[in-house]
């Protein structure tokens, strides 16, 4: 049994989220802690949301409200949605808890006395019409390198290189298209080239194994090429105050939100820890020495946070250990782990248009949740979703592939055999040898086990589904070849309970090979095959207060689970006598009206519900977009990030 870290994206607390977000760092982080968790591994699986940054500070304003109310609101939004989609996190917190300062500062303050935080002037911009520092993405121009007509102040990525937004050709703000003034300023700095070697050591370790998906794996070793230091601190007040005398106090500066955000994986972990009342238990994820078995970590996102995972976050682990050219010793978190692997999907548009809360051309999460249910996105997202290229969502895709695929397919499998054994016999029927045919489909099932776990263990999850949904197809076709409802005489009934038999036993074995992309619908299957209780244990919304003194005063929704009931990758004996009743369907057949409606709100010709307007993310039509952390893989334009 391994250790198994899952770290998922942050969700940029700006807003609801909408497909583009979940099909990148949703869905397959949690198929995947759950396949684990089935398999036997002990998985911590954590996230939360992001709420620092300029672009919090722009949008509250707008609102007239405050960064904390604006942030408490949206926080409590990402995090019912995530839960109801059926996200299994061991804790889904937020940044703006005194334990997620207190660990921030801690990995600041260590990186600093290694010698890998050097303070440095630099220029930097602002807005001439508000006065406020304009962040890396809320700039853009041509990039000096490839000639890339919309680079970011931050990367191009067109060629995929580090910029400064000074380096930008004719530079211009998002907000407003004004050119910023750039004015001299003092900052912190990650010495980024000290740590280098040590980055590019690991990298190419983590190339050898083949374990990367390519892309992930050429990309971050490329961007070494042109390593530089970056800066980690920034001229706002919102945010982490920089824990050095003469820095803490001054009310204009503030950790980088990128600095903070990656390591929220390791504040939550800690927090889930505090909160378990086992406050050191966090370390058997992330700590080798001393540990019980092998320890993996794999980190979720869309393809546009690469470098953040490739080459900030490690940097800011190596760093803290001391592990640099400049040497140095770990803090009190002792030598963290490294990522095992960087799991990236690519972008996800719609009808062939990229994602635009600003435009309202966004499918929100919660109205797809409303309407169709979370199993029916879920599976879509698996079948069809950005793993390893782009993908296109189209409504009448998703109409074809539930009618065809999940109710044709699956639901017909489950409907038909419970129908049957309900009227034939009423509980799960004894049954007598098995012949070829049945003994053939029974070994065709019970080989997916080990098929479908291989691809889930390797995040491979379109083929994984797509073999599960063949496997559904072989069942089926075993229905037609025995035609167990023509087995009505009483010399045929030993027949028909034996065929009936090994169609539960399948059906109950693919159940448990889909429930990890299908979990709550795999809990009506268990009930309509005579199950008791809850089959995959699901993620529950709670509110807590905070930990701290500082917070001993708020409360919040976190996300949290008991998944120790979670059932095992094997197959399991049916009960023969358990209760079958006449079944309800599972899964819902949509009309082909609906491909035409939700065009129609697309087109603006009726209220996107969770949108509700231009403004329901707090995004200006010519502003960047509303996700800093862009976890979702939603493609550059006016949702990629703009962190501050």
């Amino acid at each position: 049994m391994s250790k198994v870290l899952s770290a998922v994206a942050w969700p940029y607390a700006n807003g609801p989220r909408h497909l583009g977000h979940v099909a990148g760092f949703a869905v397959p982080s949690d198929v995947f802690s759950r396949y684990m968790r089935m398999a036997g591994h002990d998985v911590l699986m954590v996230s939360g949301s992001d709420e620092h940054g300029t672009p919090i500070l722009v949008q509250a304003d707008k609102e007239g409200i405050t960064a904390r109310e604006f942030v408490d609101r949206n926080h409590a939004v990402i995090a019912g949605e995530l839960t109801d989609l059926g996200c299994s996190y061991d804790l889904y917190t937020r940044t703006t808890t005194a334990n997620h300062y207190a660990v921030a500062q801690e990995l600041f303050t260590q990186v600093w006395k290694n010698g890998y935080m050097v303070e440095q002037t630099t220029r930097g911009a602002i807005s001439p019409s508000t006065g406020r520092t304009l962040p890396d993405r809320y700039i853009e121009g041509t990039c000096p390198i490839c000639g890339y007509a919309e680079a970011r102040g931050d990367q191009c990525d067109n060629c995929g290189n580090q910029l400064e937004p000074t380096d930008l050709i004719n530079p211009r703000s998002k907000i407003n298209r004004e050119t910023p003034e750039f004015i001299e300023t003092q900052h912190f700095f990650l010495d980024l080239p000290a740590l280098a070697d040590a980055l590019r050591e690991w990298l190419e370790g983590r190339e050898a194994s083949g374990t990367w998906r390519p892309n992930v794996i050429k990309f971050s070793l490329n961007i070494l090429d042109d390593i530089r230091p970056r800066a980690m601190t920034r001229d706002l007040d919102w945010g982490i105050p920089v824990p050095l005398d003469g820095w803490r106090d001054n009310p204009s500066k503030r950790l980088y939100v990128w600095f903070d955000a990656v390591i929220g994986y390791l504040s939550a972990s800690v927090e889930w820890a505090r909160r378990l009342g086992e406050p050191e238990r966090w370390r058997e994820w992330w700590n080798a020495d001393g540990a019980q078995g092998e320890q993996l970590s794999y980190y979720f996102m869309g393809k546009d946070n690469i470098t953040f995972h490739s080459q900030i976050w490690p940097a800011e682990l190596l760093g803290y250990a001391g592990k640099g050219d400049k040497g140095g010793e770990p803090g009190v978190f002792g030598e963290l782990n490294l990522p095992t692997e960087v799991v990236s999907s690519e972008y996800l548009t719609m009808e062939g248009k990229q994602f635009s809360t600003s435009r309202n051309y966004v499918i929100y999460i919660r109205d797809v949740l409303e309407r169709y249910g979370p199993d029916a996105i879920r599976y879509y997202i698996c079948a069809a979703g950005p793993e390893n290229q782009d993908a296109n969502f189209t409504w009448a895709e998703f109409v074809q592939r539930n009618n065809s695929e999940l109710v044709a397919g699956w639901g017909n499998l489950v409907n038909r055999t419970a129908s049957m054994v309900a009227k034939n016999f009423g509980e799960v029927p004894q049954p007598s040898a098995l012949e070829p045919v049945d003994e053939a489909v029974r070994a065709r099932v019970l080989a997916a086990f080990d098929t479908v776990g291989d691809l889930l263990a390797r995040q491979r999850v379109k083929a994984a589904v797509a073999e599960a949904m063949r496997v559904v197809g072989d069942v089926n076709k075993y229905v037609t070849d025995t035609e167990p409802f023509k087995l009505k005489g009483e010399d045929q009934r030993e027949r028909l309970a034996t065929v009936l038999h090994t169609l539960v036993q399948c059906v109950s074995d693919l159940n448990t090979i889909l429930a990890p992309f299908l979990p709550h619908s795999s809990n009506a299957v268990h009930r309509v095959l005579g199950g008791e209780g809850e089959f995959m244990p699901m993620p529950r919304l709670e509110q807590v207060s905070g930990l701290d003194p500082e917070d001993a005063d708020r409360t919040y929704p976190v996300i949290t689970g008991e998944y120790t009931a979670t059932p095992r990758w094997e197959s399991r004996p049916v009960v023969v006598g358990a209760p079958v009743a006449k079944p309800t369907p599972v899964f819902t057949k949509l009309d082909d009206s609906v491909v035409e409606e939700e065009l129609r709100r697309l087109a603006g010709d009726e209220p996107a519900a969770a949108g509700d307007g231009p403004d329901a993310a707090g995004d200006d039509p010519d502003a960047p977009g509303d996700d800093p952390d862009a976890p979702g893989g939603a493609p550059p334009g006016d949702d990629t990030s703009p962190t501050a």
